[in-house]
């Protein structure tokens, strides 16, 4: 009967134009920043939450989100015991799918990390190590490689999460092991352009950003125990920070502003580093500590000065002054859910999916939490609710399980 009801959704989708000067072609979108540049929404959504256009079946399990580019959507997920990346017209209907390996054999199954999508060019990273570049609009293979088995990399427990971050020349992974930590590819061929030293670390579960700062280029990202920067350049490992969070779980993408670094992990509360450039050389050490923010895998916004995002501690939605690390807010809220929630910023709103499977439209006030409009998602998902949402093109776009809903938000 659910099924049949998608179906029927899939039948009268509205194919609605991308709107935004910028592709959400990755994973947080084009700035890694989680922050969409999106106008012309909803102020406030109707009762029963904005008009749902379609749903699409049939995608695999999943935590992946969305890329969007072009008019194409894609993820990826586990289908048939193998990682299936599924490229989608903006109706929801399936233009193509590709396999990336075999499913990983672990809790928790589904495809982790996000496709990322860069000059006509597919990159994505499965749970085992399986990467692969394809043809964005045909799904053809154009390479492909099992990194942890070239760089006799050491996976971590529950597999390989990261969306593949890409420049202009090569594609990123972070590997781990005692060879090395993070790879460079040559993103036409998949040729190594280099590897940075090992700093005996297995991989974390996050996805690396670039980083610009005192005429220095780097990624940083954050590994099993560490945070680490990285030259974009040569591999060289420019710093390392000590970070232990509970059972390795550094998920949270880092966010950068102003020569400050702002990482959280289970356990570990919220920290702001501060970057220190003498010639070519770099340095990190704390600015301030805030242990009650301590954001697992439903990431954290930057807006005003702000810090905006989900703690595991209580299961609480924070706000944090990123200058100083005091508490602006820390509320119980169903928003907060059970014992997670992620969120996207569009302008100065937070859209918040909550593991009950109500969605939350706040604004990002640091006064207070005040939500203006919620609903509930359809039934049909099952598991964790894990992937962000992803505001774009007039779209709410929420991945569970299977499936992949998109809402309409626009203002009429």
């Amino acid at each position: 009967m659910i099924l049949r009801r998608y179906a029927l959704l899939l039948i009268i989708a509205i194919t609605a134009p991308l709107s935004a000067d910028e592709q959400w072609a990755q994973f947080h979108g084009p700035r890694r920043d989680n922050i969409s540049s999106e106008t012309g929404l909803l102020a406030k959504w109707p009762a029963r939450g904005p008009k749902l256009l379609w749903v699409r079946p049939g995608l695999g399990e999943g935590f992946a989100t969305v890329a969007i580019s072009g008019e194409k959507i894609y993820t990826a997920g586990n289908a048939d015991k193998q990682t299936v990346i599924t490229a989608m017209g903006l109706d929801g209907k399936i233009l193509w799918q590709a396999k990336n390996g075999p499913v990983a054999s672990r809790s928790y199954p589904g495809a982790r990390g996000t496709p990322t999508i860069c000059c006509g060019k597919l990159y994505h990273l499965a749970p085992d190590g399986a990467m692969t570049c394809l043809n964005s609009e045909t799904g053809k293979e154009i390479w492909s490689m099992n990194v942890l088995e070239k760089f006799k990399g050491e996976n971590c427990t529950w597999g390989l999460s990261e969306s593949l971050l890409v420049d202009s020349k090569n594609v990123f992974c972070v590997v781990g092991g005692k060879k090395t930590s993070i790879v460079a590819l040559d993103k036409a061929t998949g040729k190594t352009a280099w590897t940075s030293p090992s700093i005996g670390d297995k991989p974390g579960y996050a996805s690396p950003i670039i980083v610009e700062y005192g005429g220095i280029k780097q990624i940083v990202t954050s590994m099993s125990e560490s945070i680490v920067g990285v030259s974009v350049d040569t591999g060289k490992i420019l710093w390392k920070f000590k970070h232990k969070v509970r059972l390795d779980q550094n998920i949270m993408t880092p966010i950068y502003h102003d020569g400050h670094i702002f990482v959280s992990g289970p356990g570990a509360g919220g920290t702001l580093l501060k970057l220190k450039v003498t010639g070519k050389k770099c340095t990190v050490k704390p600015a301030w500590k805030n242990p009650k923010l301590s954001n697992a895998h439903g990431g954290v916004v930057l807006l005003g000065g702000y810090l905006f995002g989900h703690s595991d501690t209580g299961s609480r939605m924070m706000c944090v002054s990123f200058k100083t690390g005091k508490t602006m807010y820390s509320v119980k809220h169903d928003a907060a859910g059970k014992k997670s929630a992620s969120l996207t910023l569009v302008g100065e709103m937070l859209y918040i999916l909550s593991d009950t499977k109500s969605v939350y439209l706040v604004p990002a006030d640091p006064k207070a939490f005040k939500p203006i409009s919620s609903f509930k998602i359809l039934p049909g998902g099952s598991g964790p609710l894990w992937a962000h949402p992803v505001v774009f093109g007039g779209r709410l776009y929420i991945r569970h399980d299977k499936f992949l809903l998109a809402y309409d938000v626009r203002a009429k």
